[in-house]
């Protein structure tokens, strides 16, 4: 079962330095649409990413899509040598990115981001017209689909 809201208060409870962007920043914005994962852009300071490990140990983070038994530990060295994660966690799909088609890193868009409360917890959300230009440069059809609608909220 699926606990999006479960990931984003230990995202935020953990204190990790993050702006929610994706489907979640979408419905902080008032849309109505359905998404099945959560979505950040991390802080890749060497503090952050000890935060990040220490705070997903307990919900058993692991490569969505790779083989059971892939040999695999999210620690802060395995976060400094990727960028970005598509991980299944005890409470659902989280994405960690480390930098975004369209909008850069943490440090690139935390300007353009907004403080809102998601699920109970204060955090760093996307602001609408980063989240259109992102979805815009990932050119998926879902995505095009939820700028029409992000547009119109706009």
């Amino acid at each position: 079962m699926t606990h999006l809201d479960g990931i984003v208060q230990l995202l935020f409870a953990g204190g990790i330095d993050s702006i929610l962007i994706g489907g979640i920043a979408a419905a902080a914005h008032g849309s109505p649409r359905v998404t099945q994962d959560v979505d950040i852009v991390y802080c890749r300071s060497a503090d952050n990413l000890e935060r990040i490990a220490a705070t997903l140990a307990p919900v058993h983070p692991y490569l969505r899509g790779a083989p059971p038994g892939l040999p695999f530990r999210l620690d802060a060295a395995t976060l400094i040598s990727g960028l970005n994660f598509t991980l299944t966690t005890d409470l659902g799909p989280l994405d960690l990115l480390g930098e975004v088609a369209g909008g850069g890193r943490y440090d690139d868009l935390k300007t353009h981001s907004i403080e809102a409360e998601v699920f109970g917890v204060k955090c760093r959300v996307l602001d609408l017209e980063t989240l259109i230009t992102t979805k815009r440069a990932a050119g998926r059809p879902k995505d095009f689909e939820a700028i029409a609608e992000l547009e119109l909220l706009r």
